[in-house]
């Protein structure tokens, strides 16, 4: 009997630790860290989700459904950890003397949400009790304090997403991007932009992978997407920086290089495969030569400036698309991005979930 008892108390006060781990990756640890436990509660409940999601005839109807993914999976992460911290303070109680499987889940209950009406009858069930509502309270305010971190973070993302639609249309493109900005006389102050952007990325880059759920929640506006936005900024400065006929800035390359560079942090989170050095030709990308000539003949024929060479051009632009296309597929897949071209259109919706 003693053996069966030392087993459980083991096996219960693993669960307790493994669950306020579980709390500390998710809400304390200032770093990218995927959590085993939160992982497994939020890949179930999105799978019911994207069942229910995949029978809707419309896409509008698809974005209802989804934006209450993340939001419903924070608010059950909460009683989900509280569940497992009660079964394995069951066991420890049971281990220690508690008569009975009912009995411990009473104590344990009453000790977790601090409600009082059942204590054990020794020092040590008493000192449990205290250590088990103190993780209680610690687990509630730790999701207290957690959610107006996340609601700023994603506050500050949307801002500059509602401000591309007044440059860049809706669905965004880098297309009309381009082709606006220099209808206005705007290509002089493209380095700003590039500037404002290069942090976007930064903090996109911090945020969605220390707070991974932000990941998941969707723009107020359904043809809003923070990875669309990500794409045509992408996109944008590829083509300006390949084909557009004007004085080399560097910024857009930096703009460039932290764009791709917060997409694959984000994909290393949820365990997106792709390859680190990709070159091209020997890494092909999404967008074929007749796609990125059509978009040349457009702004041409809108009177964009561009350069001479149209083979060097498309060696340029696919050279800087190679670093972010792969990813930028992969993340529209996982998050069911509203449609945008060149990224979402040729995503695979059905791609697995990983984390």
């Amino acid at each position: 009997m003693w053996i069966m008892q030392a087993i459980i108390l083991i096996m219960g006060a693993m669960l307790v630790l493994a669950t306020c781990f579980s709390a500390t990756r998710t809400f304390v640890l200032p770093r990218s860290a995927a959590d085993p436990l939160a992982g497994i509660l939020f890949r179930s409940i999105r799978y019911i989700f994207v069942f229910i999601a995949r029978r809707q005839t419309s896409y509008e109807g698809l974005d209802r459904v989804m934006a209450f993914y993340a939001p419903v999976s924070l608010l059950l992460l909460l009683p989900y950890w509280l569940t497992l911290v009660l079964i394995g303070f069951m066991g420890i109680f049971w281990a220690t003397g508690i008569s009975s499987w009912a009995d411990a889940f009473t104590v344990s209950g009453s000790s977790l949400l601090t409600l009082g009406f059942a204590r054990g009858d020794t020092a040590v069930h008493t000192a449990l009790s205290f250590i088990e509502a103190t993780i209680g309270l610690i687990l509630v305010a730790l999701l207290i304090a957690y959610l107006p971190t996340m609601y700023n973070a994603f506050s500050q993302r949307e801002r500059a997403i509602t401000l591309l639609e007044v440059r860049a249309g809706s669905p965004p493109s880098a297309e009309e991007m381009i082709a606006r900005l220099h209808r206005i006389g705007r290509f002089d102050h493209l380095h700003e932009l590039w500037e404002t952007w290069e942090t976007w990325f930064a903090e996109l880059s911090e945020s969605h992978t220390s707070l991974a759920a932000l990941v998941f929640f969707r723009s107020p506006q359904p043809q809003h997407s923070w990875l669309t936005a990500s794409g045509t900024i992408l996109d944008a400065a590829a083509l300006v920086l390949s084909s557009i006929e004007a004085p080399w800035d560097a910024q857009a390359a930096l703009c460039l290089r932290a764009g791709y560079l917060a997409l694959r942090h984000i994909a290393d989170f949820f365990r997106v495969p792709y390859n680190p050095h990709p070159s091209h030709p020997t890494d092909p990308i999404s967008i074929s030569r007749e796609e990125f000539e059509a978009v040349l003949d457009r702004l041409a024929g809108q009177g964009v400036p561009l350069k001479s060479d149209r083979d060097a051009m498309w060696q340029d632009f696919a050279g800087w698309r190679v670093n972010y296309d792969t990813v930028l597929l992969a993340l529209s897949a996982l998050i069911m991005a509203p449609y945008a071209p060149w990224s979402s259109d040729r995503s695979l919706r059905q791609s697995p979930v990983k984390s």
